[in-house]
């Protein structure tokens, strides 16, 4: 029989690893937006692939994609209570959660790491430094930073765990239907 005490500290271990690794992704967030600003901010742009990465500086006040840009002060400490009870609302799962299994937990973590990441430039700054610009062609994707993709790598796995999560328990659920 498996030593109850030995499981926790393994899962334990496992968290701290995950905590580990956010705190060194919002560690390479803000080292890369320090850079942006001395770097980037007087219309240094730098192309790192033609025709596909520029690194571009922008400041934006608002939220995803530009949006609510014009809220002013009201708005920004909107944002950063929502940032904030984003992330207190992530880290509790991320602790309470008896799941333990890499897709939730790096989503959580990866979670925690963008929205903290983006939570200090807002709190800091009053807006957050996006310098990354991706393109093919005549088409660009909205200029974002490193927290930017940790959210949105972190919010599809967390997405993706909940489809097939769900598809798993209805799974599991029909195989008990069928056998009793």
């Amino acid at each position: 029989m498996a030593d109850p005490d030995h499981s926790k500290a393994v899962r334990r271990r496992w968290r701290v690893g995950y905590l580990i690794a956010a705190a060194a992704l919002y560690m390479a967030d803000q080292a890369t937006k320090a850079w942006a600003v001395k770097t980037l901010r007087h219309g240094q742009d730098r192309t790192v692939i033609q025709g596909f990465l520029d690194f571009v500086y922008s400041e934006n006040p608002g939220i995803a994609f530009g949006q609510l840009q014009e809220t002013g002060s009201f708005g920004r400490w909107l944002l950063v209570t929502l940032a904030a009870l984003a992330a207190l609302a992530v880290g509790y799962y991320f602790f309470t959660t008896l799941r333990r299994d890499d897709r939730i937990l790096g989503a959580c973590a990866l979670l925690l790491a963008g929205i903290s990441g983006n939570l200090t430039d807002r709190v800091r700054l009053g807006y957050v430094v996006d310098f990354i610009l991706a393109h093919a062609g005549s088409y660009h994707w909205p200029t974002f930073n490193i927290a930017d993709a940790s959210i949105c790598i972190g919010a599809t796995l967390f997405a993706l765990d909940v489809i097939f999560e769900g598809r798993r328990n209805r799974a599991v659920s029909a195989q008990k239907a069928v056998g009793s």
